[in-house]
């Protein structure tokens, strides 16, 4: 029986967490898989009810933490090189950064005969300066030069890995969408919708809007406020705008709501009905699409944004920058209107035009669950993966 050691990043709600935990569960009983991975940061939300749901108990290690960090990164290499000491396994496969970095050097310490990376997204622009982009970019080379396979999310993304960045040559890139269980967001949704819309008190002629995820940076936030306020300004429809999710910008986006002059309202801490509201972390994603008319991103770089495929299969159109494997998930002019980073006239009047064109936004909901239902399921996922392990095993 091939043993499998999955590590992963830390076990916070987005695409790598999912992915490893479906992988853990789903994998053909041939597969022995061990999932470990970091714990989230004080931000973000727990994806443990995720790991639950499914019976899969990872084993944590606390030390592998988002930030560079001498002591803990080494503790957690040692951590890492241990398990693979004693669980032995055939193929070690690290997801996003941090456990890519750190498990493959284990795991090329221990001369482990498979070693897949999947990168989830990619740290080579709008995250870092210019020195210590090129720094990351260089152990990227070297750590892929070492592994056996390089898996990338979408084909956009393995030409910036091979062509663009030069992290390895493209022959060595097998393209792997992610895979989600997106039946729920086709279960129920008039109870659903009705349920998130009476809690928020959306009424029937309210255009709702979401832009949901981690309150960062790279998320650009700025962006979607900057067009939100051009929208109020400008249309004459009712529309509620929700930011669903926490991080460490939060009170940086709430100045700039105050500076633009956004009446807002926080959920978590005192609800009022206003044109924005922020909700903090909610858990039942599938409650918050059914809810929405509209789901909005503004990041400046992406790598498959879950919460694009779950608008689309919930019957959301999308509104959002083109960056990263965005125009791989989202069909432009047929599932959402794209535009360029921060292109703030561009990215408002694509609001405007699904808020006030009727016709349009239904047109774009009866074409999202068609385009992902299968390109991006969990069980697409686990063939895909499945094909690649056995075509190493046999090498």
């Amino acid at each position: 029986m091939p043993k499998v050691l999955r590590i992963i990043n830390r076990f916070n709600l987005g695409g790598p967490t999912y992915n490893a935990a479906y992988l853990t569960k789903y994998l053909p009983e041939e597969y022995e898989t061990l999932l470990i991975g970091g714990d989230k940061e004080d931000s973000e939300d727990s994806s443990q009810h995720i790991l639950d749901e499914l019976g899969i108990k990872p084993l944590i290690i606390p030390e592998m933490r988002r930030a560079i960090r001498f002591g803990n990164d080494y503790a957690a290499y040692k951590k890492i090189k241990q398990i693979i000491e004693e669980f032995k396994p055939d193929i070690v496969h690290t997801h996003a950064s941090k456990a890519g970095t750190l498990g493959r050097m284990a795991a090329f310490s221990c001369k482990v005969p498979a070693v897949v990376h999947t990168f989830h997204g990619h740290v080579f622009h709008s995250y870092f300066s210019k020195a210590k982009t090129s720094v990351f970019k260089r152990i990227e080379k070297k750590l892929a030069e070492k592994s056996t396979a390089i898996v990338a999310i979408s084909e956009l993304q393995k030409k910036e890995l091979g062509e663009i960045h030069k992290i390895t040559s493209s022959d060595k890139i097998d393209v792997i969408p992610l895979g989600f269980d997106l039946d729920r967001f086709q279960t129920d949704l008039d109870q659903k919708r009705i349920q998130f819309r009476e809690q928020y008190q959306v009424s029937d002629d309210e255009i709702a809007i979401g832009i949901i995820g981690r309150l960062v940076p790279i998320k650009n936030h700025t962006l979607f406020l900057k067009a939100l306020k051009k929208v109020l300004n400008s249309t004459k429809r009712n529309v509620r705008a929700f930011i669903v999710g926490d991080g460490e910008s939060k009170e940086d986006i709430i100045a700039l709501t105050e500076t633009l002059g956004i009446e807002y309202s926080q959920s978590n801490i005192e609800f009022r009905k206003t044109p924005l509201t922020f909700t903090s972390w909610i858990r039942n994603i599938d409650v918050v699409n059914a809810g929405m008319d509209i789901i909005a991103l503004s990041s400046l770089n992406e790598g498959t944004p879950v919460s694009l495929i779950e608008a689309q299969a919930c019957n959301n159109p999308v509104v959002s920058t083109n960056v990263g494997g965005i125009e791989n998930i989202v069909v432009n002019g047929k599932t959402g209107l794209l535009s360029q980073i921060n292109d703030i006239d561009g990215y408002a009047q694509n609001l405007l035009e699904l808020i006030e064109n009727d016709a349009k936004r239904q047109e774009m909901k009866q074409n999202g669950w068609n385009h992902v239902k299968n390109s991006f399921s969990y069980r697409r996922l686990v063939k895909d993966i499945d094909s690649l392990y056995k075509k190493l095993l046999d090498k």
